[in-house]
């Protein structure tokens, strides 16, 4: 089934090419499963404010474009500047104009509190795994009511369904599915895909 789900949306030629840059450069961005479950969550939400920690070369990013209304804006964080540049090729190869796309250099704990509060439709965390509670926490703060966040790459490996794994990376996912479901402004929602894409709603 975790198969047939990656195969159903074929990606056409700009994401190929924006995953094989991201090979080279040793960047891992979200799935195929995954990169089509974010244009849907952006085009379901009508989302116009996005926050996207982690760049990925543009995979995610142009994702997410693909699915807000003309008039959204993306707000891209990352803390290398070569991710960010790979994500404007990526970005003008999809057709998306600079004025779609903000981008932040620098650490997304440091940044993501100078953003207002209540004020994105969609947050998608994939950036450090071990700081993945701390995003979220970040992420609930910045949703409006109903909007979604979505956390990359949770499922990673088995790790949080294996116990003998005791390292730091399993801790931050445990850890965070932890909260998600445990949450009560949150509905949660696992999505099995790619590496697994856990989503939750803020109720309001």
């Amino acid at each position: 089934m975790r198969t047939r789900a990656e195969r159903f949306s074929p990606e056409d030629e700009v994401l190929a090419a924006a995953r094989e840059r991201a090979a080279e450069h040793g960047i891992v961005p979200v799935g195929v499963g995954a990169a089509a479950a974010l244009t849907f969550l952006a085009s379901a939400g009508r989302a116009r404010a996005v926050v996207e920690i982690g760049s990925g070369a543009g995979v995610g990013t142009v994702s997410l474009l693909r699915g807000m209304p003309r008039e959204g804006l993306l707000t891209s964080i990352d803390t290398e500047v070569s991710h960010q540049r790979l994500t404007r090729i990526t970005c003008a190869e999809a057709g998306f104009g600079s004025g779609r796309v903000r981008m932040i250099t620098g650490r997304a704990l440091e940044v993501l509190p100078r953003l207002s509060d209540g004020a994105y439709d969609l947050v998608l965390v994939d950036a450090a795994t071990v700081e993945y509670p701390l995003y979220l926490a970040e992420a609930v703060r910045l949703l409006r009511p109903g909007g979604v966040v979505a956390l990359d790459n949770v499922c990673w490996t088995g790790r949080i369904t294996d116990p003998a794994r005791r390292d730091a990376v399993s801790a931050a996912l445990r850890e965070t599915v932890r909260a998600v479901r445990t949450d009560e402004r949150l509905a949660p929602l696992l999505l099995p895909v790619s590496d697994g894409l856990l989503c939750a709603s803020l109720l309001g």
